[in-house]
């Protein structure tokens, strides 16, 4: 389950750490594996596609230790869709907790 809820939230996440400064992929990799499982693979094929929904642009940046570094910035559609995808979370998340607080609790031996 946590797999699919990753995958479904992966472009959110991706969006807010850009909406906090400008990123190249391997540094986007890092910041987010502090907090969750994402893996370089991942990422390349996500940030075409964020690239070609126009939420993020590129440009290049100068490497004095090898090639140019291609940077991605939240484009103003992005930062649009952002907020969106925050209020849809903050929805879903208020659902969920919604029928979990009405389920009873199980005591430490798995009893209800």
């Amino acid at each position: 389950m946590k797999t699919q809820l990753k995958k479904g939230t992966l472009d959110m996440c991706v969006l807010a750490v850009l909406a906090q400064s400008d990123s190249y992929a391997y540094e986007l990799v890092s910041k987010l594996s502090q907090t969750m499982e994402i893996s370089e693979g991942t990422i390349y094929p996500l940030m075409r596609r964020l690239q070609n929904e126009s939420w993020v642009s590129t440009y290049l940046v100068e490497s004095a230790s090898g090639p140019s570094r291609k940077y991605y910035t939240l484009s103003e559609t992005g930062r649009r869709e952002l907020e969106v995808m925050r209020g849809e979370w903050r929805e879903f998340v208020n659902e969920v907790n919604s029928v979990l607080s009405r389920l009873p609790v199980a005591d430490q031996s798995g009893e209800q």
